[in-house]
């Protein structure tokens, strides 16, 4: 860098210049006298410690990232709910048609998200194994799917009487549920703590056995499935969005009362 010396002669006088030199340096500002220069950088670096510093504390206070509890991953496949200690909510559940895993995404994984916030966590879910095509659904339900829909909620029932058992199911999943209910002997379904059904193909019918108090059936405005059709329209592909009012209808249901002992 080129620095002008602040003075200069003439032949026959020497001037000085009346006005500090400046440097434009980041963050100094230097003038010719060397004392200043030394003072000014010295209270530069004092100041710049400060606050590295203060930055640091405030970064220790207040740190950046934020740790939150992992939530349970409820997509994909769902086999936990048959398996290991019982939960005190166990939801049984059908995809619709041409939906991936088990459970599939549309209104599944997000009633099962509500729902575990709604029982502590406290919660199993049993998907449907079934080929859930057109076929299927254009014949009522999948036959295949609708008796394991009763085998699976008959075993819940059996292997954890104490649990909430809810049938539940999504599109063709909602036909399974009607179907399966209606395999189930009487005793077993009079102990089926609730119903919940996305997008139902049989709107308006009761699923039998179960009393209307337990049964949830979320139908939307303009859904054709819900209308008996088989057209696919938007409002059939945004159930995720009722997940809040379906689990915690889900979470109020009770297991049937044990028998009175004789």
């Amino acid at each position: 860098m080129k620095v002008v010396d602040p003075t200069f002669s003439t032949k026959h006088q020497r001037i000085q210049q009346t006005q500090p030199l400046l440097i434009h340096a980041p963050h100094l500002h230097i003038q010719h006298n060397s004392r200043q220069i030394k003072a000014r950088e010295t209270m530069h670096r004092s100041a710049a410690a400060a606050l590295l510093l203060a930055l640091s504390g405030v970064a220790s206070a207040s740190p950046l990232a934020v740790v939150r509890p992992r939530q349970a991953d409820f997509s994909g496949n769902q086999q936990d709910g048959l398996s290991g200690e019982c939960k005190s909510t166990i939801v049984i559940f059908a995809r619709g048609t041409t939906e991936g895993g088990n459970v599939g995404t549309i209104a599944g994984p997000p009633f099962f998200q509500a729902l575990a916030s709604q029982v502590g966590g406290n919660l199993a879910v049993q998907g449907v194994e079934y080929p859930a095509d057109i076929p299927g659904f254009l014949a009522g339900g999948d036959a295949s799917g609708s008796q394991m829909m009763a085998s699976l909620t008959e075993k819940a029932i059996t292997s954890c009487p104490g649990s909430s058992v809810i049938m539940s199911g999504y599109s063709q999943g909602g036909q399974l549920v009607h179907n399966g209910a209606a395999m189930l002997s009487p005793d077993t379904v009079a102990k089926v703590a609730g119903v919940v059904i996305f997008g139902d193909p049989f709107n308006g019918q009761a699923v039998q056995g179960v009393d209307a108090t337990k049964t949830k059936i979320i139908c939307h405005n303009g859904d054709n499935i819900c209308e008996g059709g088989n057209q696919i329209r938007r409002a059939h592909l945004t159930y995720g969005n009722d997940a809040g009012e379906a689990a915690q209808f889900a979470a109020s249901m009770k297991p049937a009362a044990a028998p009175a002992a004789a």
